[in-house]
């Protein structure tokens, strides 16, 4: 099995997607003459042409519009956003228009459209430019959230979600871009709605998603030399959310911390909570602990940054706190 970086597994994904199917197009800023903001559209506007490969102007809410009007010809487009961060000047489109479609216009028109860009911090960008917005758009229904951790995740996500015949929000990040893993060769898709238990264990579950799963892990490989052993989650879908998979690990090891970079309040981390208590409270040994990015804007301190963001000494602490160690 080959070894390729995140970047490219989007790009195979994409480019697979439109060999296969002539309605599939991408649309975003700097996605054909510059290669992609982050190279992830390399050599598509060689391939398919400016009608299917499509810069736009600096005007989210525009072509985004034009995205979701265009599943209503037969189109399924490929929104790229440079960040999330500047999805809120589009979001009307999102929220108002693509989750909405099939339910106003009562199952005529379903809207298969992907917004795809960037989430969460990616260094010292700022306050403006280092938001997780995943639990926002899960909070809508009609909307499908998927956010991978991994380069064999992703193209199986991104194909499955340019099929999907509802509007899927799909969430990477600026620092997996360059990350590798291994991809196979050949054709693959991977179901929406399915977490992946990423390294199994007996005596806590950690569950996580996207790129700060990292920190997990290392956490994990830390906790072993203690005799630790953690069972670690990657939901890979944050909506629709894999319960069942959740509640299976919380029931066998009786322990459960959740990591997410995101404000606390009201976010993934909290519907996990709720829905372990409401569904496995008599297995549970221990309250649940959520770990969360400070609340505050993000800083752009290198110094602030690092106290602002969890990291796998924050997971440490946690597992031994469940465990009362």
């Amino acid at each position: 099995m080959r070894t390729i970086q995140f970047r490219e597994a989007i790009c195979e994904a994409m480019s697979e997607e439109m060999r296969r199917d002539e309605s599939v197009y991408l649309m975003g800023e700097e996605v054909a003459e510059y290669n992609g903001a982050y190279k992830a559209s390399k050599g598509m506007l060689d391939e398919f042409g400016a009608d299917r490969v499509i810069d736009t102007p600096i005007a989210e809410l525009g072509f985004g519009g034009i995205g979701v009007g265009s599943t209503m010809t037969g189109c399924r487009p490929i929104i790229e956003y440079m960040t999330f961060n500047f999805s809120l000047v589009g979001i009307d489109q999102i929220i108002n228009n693509a989750a909405k479609i099939r339910q106003m216009s009562g199952g005529q028109f379903p809207c298969p459209i992907v917004f795809r860009g960037p989430t969460g911090s990616a260094g010292q960008l700022g306050a403006t430019h280092s938001q997780a917005f995943e639990n926002w758009f899960a909070n809508t229904p009609g909307l499908k959230v998927v956010v991978p951790s991994n380069p064999y995740d992703a193209k199986g996500l991104l194909k499955a979600s340019i099929r999907d015949n509802d509007p899927v929000i799909f969430m990477e990040s600026e620092q997996m871009y360059g990350d590798k893993g291994e991809v196979p060769d050949g054709e693959y898709v991977l179901p929406i709605g399915v977490a992946d238990v990423k390294r199994e264990g007996t005596d806590v579950t950690i569950v996580s998603f996207g790129k700060i799963i990292k920190e997990a892990y290392k956490a994990a490989e830390e906790l072993e030399k203690d005799g630790i052993s953690c069972e670690i989650i990657d939901l890979r879908t944050v909506r629709p959310m894999d319960h069942k998979a959740i509640f299976d690990s919380v029931k066998k090891t009786n322990r459960l911390v959740i990591l997410e970079e995101a404000w606390p309040f009201g976010n993934v981390a909290t519907e996990i909570t709720y829905q372990v208590q409401e569904n496995c409270f008599d297995y549970l040994d221990a309250p649940i602990i959520k770990i969360n990015t400070a609340d505050t804007p993000a800083p752009y301190s290198p110094v602030l940054l690092k106290e602002w963001l969890p990291d796998h000494e924050d997971v440490v602490k946690a597992v031994k706190k469940v465990l009362y160690r």
